[in-house]
């Protein structure tokens, strides 16, 4: 391990949680092998469009790191943190999958990776925003993004048939597409979708997730002002 931690710059978000949740369950299963130091951005200040900040993220947003064993190496976006820590802190691939000796697997965890980031994400934050955030209240707006996040939890409902996890042989292993996931649909109330009785096999994979100690940690970084 390298004296240099990782910088992670986050907030309490679903965005920044599966960062936080893979450095815990790295930490455990590779003991003394991963370090990394919290640097909470309060992004209701808009400290994250600080000039300082754009050097790290051009996007602006939190999650990113800077990895200071790798030469200051920079990585914005959660799904693409998640993949570059997964292929450098990652080797015997415990949350990950091999993309050359299992190139199925692989692809299977990143079609669900991308899934969550480029569907549930985004509707699910916009169904956050339209109920609990607009300065007015637009019922096409919270309706049409309630539905479509409950449209992508059917999804999701349907992949988890039979399986404990999304991607891998079997039941599944517990990897990056559950770690980029899960955050979200955990806060399903704050969505409108106040119980997830109508999507069985998604309450019981929260469930699961939410039972792994290391990821409860993950779930506790940083600490909520």
């Amino acid at each position: 391990m390298s004296d240099q931690p990782i910088l992670f710059y986050t907030w309490t978000t679903p965005n920044g949680y599966p960062i936080s949740i893979l450095l815990e369950e790295l930490k455990a299963v590779y003991p003394g092998k991963i370090n990394y130091e919290v640097k909470p951005l309060d992004i209701r200040t808009n400290v994250q469009k600080e000039e300082w900040f754009i050097k790290i993220n051009p996007n602006g947003r939190i999650p990113a790191i800077v990895d200071q064993s790798r030469n200051n190496f920079n990585v914005f976006e959660t799904s693409a943190i998640l993949l570059y820590l997964a292929q450098h802190y990652d080797p015997e691939h415990k949350f990950s999958f091999d993309p050359v000796a299992d190139p199925d697997n692989y692809s299977e965890q990143l079609q669900w990776l991308f899934f969550a980031h480029g569907g549930v994400g985004p509707m699910q934050g916009q169904s956050h925003h339209f109920r609990n955030y607009a300065p007015e209240q637009i019922e096409y707006g919270k309706t049409r993004y309630r539905e479509e996040t409950k449209r992508l939890y059917g999804v999701l409902d349907i992949r988890l048939k039979g399986r404990d996890w999304l991607a891998g042989p079997g039941r599944g292993k517990y990897s990056l597409a559950d770690i980029k996931t899960f955050p979200w649909v955990r806060i399903h109330a704050h969505a409108g979708i106040e119980t997830l009785d109508e999507f069985p096999n998604v309450k019981a994979w929260v469930e699961r997730a939410n039972a792994r100690e290391h990821t409860q940690v993950g779930l506790t970084i940083p600490p909520r002002a």
